[in-house]
């Protein structure tokens, strides 16, 4: 009966969407700069929001899946815009997020927890995001570290190999 908030329904947003909506059943919303194909939304059931802010409403947990556009997304003003006691978690980058912000946002228990790979000045992370270990789990962005990257690169390698 929880609903996640994807914010970028890319590739790697959608497996998130994908496996959250098979493994637990979860509603689906999502923000991105394009809509994605009825058939991709129907594939997980995912709801499209034209504004950030209505999704950020409904949301039990939000995703942060968006590549960096040069600007912070989750500014203190967003974080008002959160449900009272949802989660966020960023596996995107880490200038998405202020971390200042999030940190009263947790203080004040507006945001319950926060999950994060990725911090706003790697590889240095916010003392007080550190110092909050009941409500925010911190751990090296590990993505490119995927058994699925591996055979990739070796695979990449190899066709680049081939052209000479």
């Amino acid at each position: 009966g929880h609903t996640v908030g994807i914010i970028g329904l890319g590739n790697i947003g959608y497996v998130i969407a994908w496996k959250a909506y098979l493994a637990f059943g979860v509603k689906i919303v999502y923000i991105d700069i394009l809509r994605k194909s009825k058939e991709r939304e129907e594939s997980i059931q995912a709801v499209y929001y034209a504004k950030l802010e209505d999704m950020l409403a409904v949301a039990d947990c939000v995703v942060i899946a968006t590549p960096f556009s040069g600007e912070k997304i989750v500014t203190a003003q967003l974080l008002a815009k959160f449900k009272k006691g949802s989660r966020l978690v960023n596996i995107a980058r880490g200038g998405l997020v202020d971390s200042e912000a999030l940190a009263d946002a947790l203080e004040s228990r507006h945001i319950f927890a926060a999950g994060l790979d990725v911090f706003e000045n790697e590889p240095y992370v916010h003392l007080r995001l550190i110092e909050n270990k009941k409500y925010v789990t911190l751990t090296c962005h590990n993505a490119g570290g995927a058994i699925e990257t591996n055979y990739r690169f070796e695979s990449l390698a190899m066709e680049v190999w081939s052209w000479y």
